[in-house]
């Protein structure tokens, strides 16, 4: 796949992924970002559809303005120009809790129909055949945010898996079922290698709204674990733009700290 004329270089996975998200945050003002693609996604937004988006992480860095991408969420860069800096607490039981966030962005290992999301072990528990770093704030920041996009660089049936081989995050539909009500929808969208799927909230599983170009609608179902359904109108999402290339490539990730 490759840009718009003049654009030579191919589009990798990591730059579709990235341009795919970054558009779905047209609109949004304030976004819990998680690092990687959701990073790269963010500051891509900034500089295009939503100039005025406010970054949040983890680490209790609200309104960041780093001059170059973090590496971790403990990076001094984002701390440097931050509209403030909060404590854990603060972080947690007002901003998150207080229904301050209008999209958490997360990735995960696997994620299920109804958007729960898997970040712990791949395999059994006792003896699993990866383990993953946890949780970390994905737990609050699933119950709390009014909508959460997850960026998936897999989609294979394991990581769309119909039974998740464990639960970190539990979306609302399974939180509610343990009788917890969280704030938000949970899971709106979900952007892969092969396209977009969304759900409108509690009680909606997801299901395939649009492609990438060359991708078929049975491509996606065999990529994926459980019975996928289609959106009435499925769209094809427009190839990356050399604007968006150039930005993407020259000004947010020159050194290819997470460009692969």
């Amino acid at each position: 796949m490759s840009g718009q004329p003049g654009e030579t270089r191919p589009v990798t996975p990591s730059e579709l992924l990235s341009v795919v998200a970054a558009r779905e945050l047209a609109g949004r003002r304030t976004v819990f970002a998680g690092i990687g693609l959701p990073t790269l996604a963010t500051e891509l937004a900034r500089l295009t559809v939503a100039p005025g988006i406010e970054v949040v992480y983890e680490s209790g860095v609200c309104g960041a303005h780093p001059s170059h991408l973090p590496e971790t969420i403990a990076d001094a860069v984002l701390i440097t120009g931050a509209e403030a800096v909060v404590s854990m607490a603060t972080l947690f039981g007002s901003v998150l809790q207080g229904g301050h966030i209008d999209v958490g962005f997360l990735g995960a290992a696997q994620i299920d129909r109804w958007g729960s999301l898997n970040t712990s072990v791949i395999g059994e528990w006792a003896s699993p055949s990866v383990r993953l770093p946890g949780s970390g704030g994905a737990v609050e920041v699933m119950a709390n945010a009014r909508e959460v996009f997850v960026v998936m660089r897999r989609h294979t049936p394991r990581s769309f898996a119909d039974v998740l081989d464990f639960c970190t995050t539990p979306g609302p539909d399974r939180a509610l079922a343990d009788g917890i009500r969280p704030l938000g929808a949970g899971v709106t969208r979900v952007i892969t290698e092969l396209g977009v799927l969304a759900r409108a909230g509690v009680g909606d599983e997801l299901r395939l709204v649009a492609v990438h170009p060359g991708v078929s609608v049975e491509q996606v179902r065999a990529a994926t674990g459980w019975e996928l359904k289609t959106a009435d109108r499925l769209a094809t999402t427009a190839p990356p733009t050399s604007a968006e290339l150039r930005l993407l490539r020259d000004d947010v990730d020159p050194n290819r700290v997470y460009l692969r």
